[in-house]
C-alpha cells in the first residue's frame, strides 16, 4: 500500500476548517437565549431514557419498555421550581449513583461482592457476542477479586461499622491502552498482541486501591486513533442503542459496556474527545479532566501533550466518585498537577434537597460557532433547549463568539499525529509485541510495523512525520502550535466572564458502521466540538440532553460543559443539577444498579 492511499497532504487537513461552522464576527456577543430557544422548541427532543439493547430480536431482559420521545416544550414550560415540593413521582427513576447503591447493599449485608460481580458478568457474557465491548475478560479472576472484597468486609463484621473504599465491590471496565498488571494490554493493536504489563497504570492502581473489581479490558480504536472503534485491530464494537451504528471512539468499548450495563463504570482516555464523543453517542456521562488532574503513568502514549485519563458512567455522581479515586499528584508523572483535590461529590445534592433556583448567580455561555453549519438541526435544537432549561434553574445564559474555534480541528490533526509519530517509534518488534523477521534491521522494523499497525495508525504516523520534516516544520507544526496558543487565549477570555461554556458534544448522532471508513476527513470533522478542549487543557463533561430520530428508540444527543482549569467540581455540579431536574428525563441511566436492573425486568 502506497503513502498516497494512506495519506492526504496537510493541505487537505487544513481544508477541514472549511467544513467547520463559519466563525461569527466580533469578539464576545452576548444575548439572551430565551427567544432563540423558544423558536426551535417544537422540534427538539429531551432525553427520556436509555434502552440498553435496541435489536428488536433480542433485548436486554431487564429493559423491555420502549423509551418515549418527549418534546422540548417540557423544558421551556414553567418548571421553575425544582424544590422538594415540586418533586414528581418520576424522581425514583432519575439518575442515581450505582456505586452508592452497590456499597449500601454491601455495607448492610444485603448482597455480596461476588453476587454483584456475577450479575454483571452474566449480563456481559449474554450480550458480548453482539456488542463486542471487551477485548479481554477472565471470569475467575473477576470473581477472585470479588471474593477478596467479601473477605475484607467479613473481617470487619465483628468491629461494628464496615469501612468501604470509594469503589469497594464496584465492577469497572478499563480501556485497553491503560496498563493492567497480569492482564493483556494491547491498545487494540496487533503490534502489542499478547503484551502483559508488569505494573498497573496509576489510574488503575488507584481505583483498585479503593476496592474496584476490574471486569476486563474494553475495545478501542488502535492506540486511540479514531472516532468509531472501527479502527480496532481485533473487532468492531456496536452501539447498544442501535447495533448497526458505532458507539463512537476511541473509548467506544468502555462507552458501550457502561451503556449496556456490562460494568458499572469504566475508564477511558481522551486525546481529542475520545471519552466525551462516545459518551454522547451511547447516551451516558463522560468526563475529561483538566490536563494533569489524573496521572498519565501507564497510559500508552498517543499525543502526550493532549492525552488524559477520563471516566464513563451512567450518572454524574458516579463520574465524580471515580474521579475522586483517581485524581492527584503522581511523582511518576511530571505533568501531573499539584492542585489540591476537592470533594467532587460535596455539591451533588439529590433533587429533593435542591433550592428552587439552584444555579442562581451562575454564568453560562453558549459558543456561537458550535451551533451553525455542519451541526445537525436536531442536535442544535436539543442543546438550545438545554440552555433554556439552565435559565429556569437560575443561571444566566448568554452567547459568546470564539472566532478561532473552527481552527482547532486542523491544528489538532497536525499536532496529534506529529506527537504520535514520535511516541509510536518505540514499537519496533524488539521490545514489545510480536516480531516479523527481515533480512536486516531495517526490514525487520519495516515488516514488524507494516504488519503490526493498522491503516489509520499508519496514516497518522505518516502525517505527523511529514509535518515534522525539514522544510515543512515551520509551515505546519509551528503554525499549528501558534493556533493552539490563540485557542487557549480565546478560552481564557471567554471563561473570564463566565463560569462554564456550553456546546454540543458532537455535531451529529452516532454514525452507521462503515459510514466514515472510506473518508477519513469526514470522520475527523466529527471531533469538531471536542479537540479544542484538549488543545487548551481544560476539563469538560458530556451528558445526555436529548434524542434525535433514528434507530429503534431514537439516538442520544450530548451536551458538553467546559470549565476553567481544574474546575471539575463546578462542571460536575452544573451537570448534576441538569441531570436531576430535566423535566422529561425519566432516566434509564440508573439501571446499571443491580437493584434497579432487576426491578425493571
Amino acid at each position: 500500500m502506497t503513502c498516497h492511499h494512506l495519506l492526504r497532504s496537510p493541505q487537505h487537513l487544513l481544508s477541514l476548517s472549511r467544513l467547520s461552522p463559519a466563525p461569527c464576527s466580533g469578539s464576545h456577543v452576548s444575548a439572551s437565549l430565551s427567544a432563540t430557544c423558544r423558536a426551535g422548541i417544537g422540534r427538539s427532543r429531551l432525553w427520556s431514557g436509555t434502552p440498553l439493547f435496541t435489536d428488536e430480536r433480542s433485548e436486554f431482559p431487564h429493559r423491555r419498555h420502549r423509551c418515549s420521545i418527549v418534546r422540548a416544550a417540557a423544558a421551556a414550560g414553567g418548571d421553575d421550581d425544582v424544590s422538594a415540593s415540586s418533586a414528581s413521582s418520576g424522581d425514583s427513576q432519575r439518575p442515581h449513583s450505582a456505586i452508592r447503591e452497590i456499597q449500601r447493599q454491601l455495607a448492610n449485608g444485603e448482597r455480596t461482592a461476588v453476587g454483584v460481580a456475577e450479575e454483571y458478568l452474566e449480563r456481559l457474557e449474554a450480550h458480548e457476542g453482539q456488542l463486542r465491548s471487551f477485548l479481554h475478560t477472565d471470569r475467575e479472576a473477576v470473581l477472585q477479586q470479588a471474593r477478596e472484597v467479601d473477605a475484607t468486609l467479613a473481617s470487619q463484621s465483628g468491629s461494628g461499622e464496615k469501612t468501604l473504599g470509594l469503589l469497594t465491590g464496584v465492577p469497572i471496565g478499563v480501556k485497553d491502552n491503560l496498563c493492567t498488571r497480569g492482564m493483556p494490554s494491547t491498545a487494540a493493536s496487533k503490534i502489542l498482541k499478547g503484551y502483559m504489563p508488569p505494573y498497573d497504570a496509576t489510574s488503575v492502581a488507584r481505583v483498585k486501591a479503593e476496592g474496584a473489581v476490574v471486569v476486563g479490558k474494553t475495545n478501542m480504536d488502535e492506540f486511540g486513533m479514531g472516532s468509531t472503534t472501527e479502527g480496532s485491530g481485533y473487532q468492531v464494537t456496536a452501539n447498544p442503542w442501535d447495533l448497526s451504528r458505532v458507539p463512537g471512539g476511541s473509548s467506544g468499548g468502555s462507552a458501550a459496556a457502561v451503556a449496556a450495563g456490562q460494568c458499572a463504570v469504566a475508564l477511558g482516555s481522551d486525546t481529542g474527545g475520545s471519552v466525551r464523543q462516545p459518551a454522547s453517542f451511547c447516551g451516558i456521562v463522560g468526563l475529561k479532566p483538566s490536563y494533569g488532574r489524573v496521572s498519565r503513568l501507564g497510559l500508552m502514549a498517543y499525543a502526550s501533550s493532549l492525552d488524559c485519563v477520563g471516566v464513563l458512567a451512567r450518572s454524574v455522581e458516579d463520574t465524580a466518585i471515580v474521579l475522586q479515586a483517581m485524581a492527584g499528584r503522581d511523582d511518576g508523572d511530571s505533568t501531573s498537577g499539584h492542585e489540591p483535590i476537592p470533594d467532587y461529590t460535596a455539591a451533588l445534592l439529590p433533587r429533593a434537597s435542591l433550592a428552587s433556583k439552584p444555579l442562581t448567580g451562575v454564568r453560562l455561555a453558549l459558543v456561537q460557532e458550535t451551533m451553525g453549519a455542519g451541526v445537525d438541526a436536531d442536535v442544535a435544537l436539543a442543546v438550545r433547549a438545554a440552555a433554556r432549561h439552565y435559565e429556569t434553574l437560575g443561571a444566566t445564559v448568554e452567547e459568546v463568539s470564539m472566532p478561532f474555534f473552527a481552527n482547532g480541528l486542523p491544528a489538532y490533526y497536525i499536532l496529534a499525529p506529529s506527537e504520535a509519530s514520535s511516541n509510536l517509534s518505540r514499537y519496533d518488534g524488539i521490545r514489545f509485541g510480536p516480531q516479523h523477521d527481515g533480512t536486516d534491521l531495517t526490514s525487520l522494523y519495516s515488516n514488524t510495523r507494516g504488519q503490526g499497525f493498522g491503516k489509520e495508525v499508519k496514516r497518522r504516523i505518516l502525517m505527523g512525520t511529514y509535518a515534522l520534516s525539514s522544510g515543512y516544520y515551520d509551515a505546519y507544526y509551528k503554525k499549528a502550535q501558534q493556533v493552539r496558543t490563540m485557542i487557549r487565549k480565546e478560552f481564557v477570555a471567554a471563561l473570564e466572564g463566565h463560569d462554564a461554556l456550553l456546546t454540543p458534544t458532537a455535531p451529529t448522532t452516532a454514525y452507521r458502521i462503515g459510514e466514515k471508513t472510506s473518508d477519513p476527513l469526514a470522520m475527523y470533522v466529527g471531533d469538531l466540538m471536542t479537540v479544542n478542549v484538549n488543545l487548551a487543557g481544560l476539563p469538560a463533561i458530556s451528558l445526555p440532553c436529548g434524542l434525535a430520530p433514528g434507530g429503534p428508540h431514537g439516538l442520544p444527543i450530548g451536551l458538553q460543559i467546559i470549565g476553567a482549569p481544574f474546575a471539575e467540581a463546578d462542571i460536575l455540579k452544573y451537570a448534576h443539577v441538569f441531570e436531576q431536574t430535566t423535566p422529561a428525563w425519566q432516566s434509564g441511566l440508573a439501571i446499571a444498579s443491580p437493584v434497579t436492573a432487576a426491578a425493571s425486568t
